[in-house]
């Protein structure tokens, strides 16, 4: 596993994050694992609750990427979101885990979102309003399968992500996929109905 990265939060320029951005970005990069240590940090996180104390980005890219993954993952009837799950703080850990060139293309990423919200709303990403931030999304995740701009891998990169935050908090784990196990799981076996039964994964009923 690679070796935690030694970093100040947000401290690469936001031009340089950008330009980095622009020109390193041509595919999704999945982020790797959280080790041992880092899922330690996230339970402590998840248990405590307290104010974010971002390792690797800054409080206004942080800011970013919280409103970000709670925009993709939001509260519903059915569980919490990806901010009360502690997405972003996932992230965050795994970044100050990351080699530089993976945490630039995060920062870029959040500078450009930034950028967006700004030239079309004047106003940060993280001040915009439901239908602001909904707009924005449609636009970035309209070529999710086939992304054609840097925004359009970046939000692929943060879905991918966010999905693995929520799967490995405890929101995530037992109150959205209702499992029954006390370990994060790192592959989902499936929803299964047999027998006109509910799912015995996540309590999804069978289709009548």
């Amino acid at each position: 596993m690679q070796e935690p990265v030694e970093r100040r939060p947000g401290t690469v320029s936001r031009r340089a994050a950008l330009k980095a951005f622009g020109t390193g970005v041509s595919t999704a990069a999945l982020l790797p694992w959280l080790s041992d240590e880092g899922l330690l940090a996230f339970t402590h996180i998840q248990e405590a609750n307290g104010a974010p104390s971002p390792k690797a980005l800054s409080a206004s890219q942080f800011a970013t990427l919280e409103t970000l993954v709670e925009a993709i993952i939001p509260t519903d009837d059915r569980s919490p979101g990806a901010k009360q799950a502690r997405v972003a703080d996932y992230i965050d850990l795994l970044l100050s885990e990351s080699d530089r060139e993976r945490v630039l293309q995060w920062f870029g990423g959040l500078a450009a979102l930034d950028a967006e919200a700004l030239a079309r709303f004047n106003a940060p990403f993280s001040r915009l309003g439901a239908g602001q931030l909904d707009a924005i999304l449609k636009d970035i995740s309209r070529n999710e399968l086939t992304p054609q701009s840097p925004l359009d891998v970046f939000f692929v990169m943060s879905k991918q992500a966010a999905i693995q935050g929520y799967y490995t908090s405890e929101i995530g784990i037992h109150r959205e996929l209702r499992y029954k196990g006390n370990k994060f799981l790192r592959e989902f076996v499936g929803c299964e109905t047999e027998d006109g039964k509910d799912c015995p994964h996540c309590g999804q009923k069978p289709v009548r």
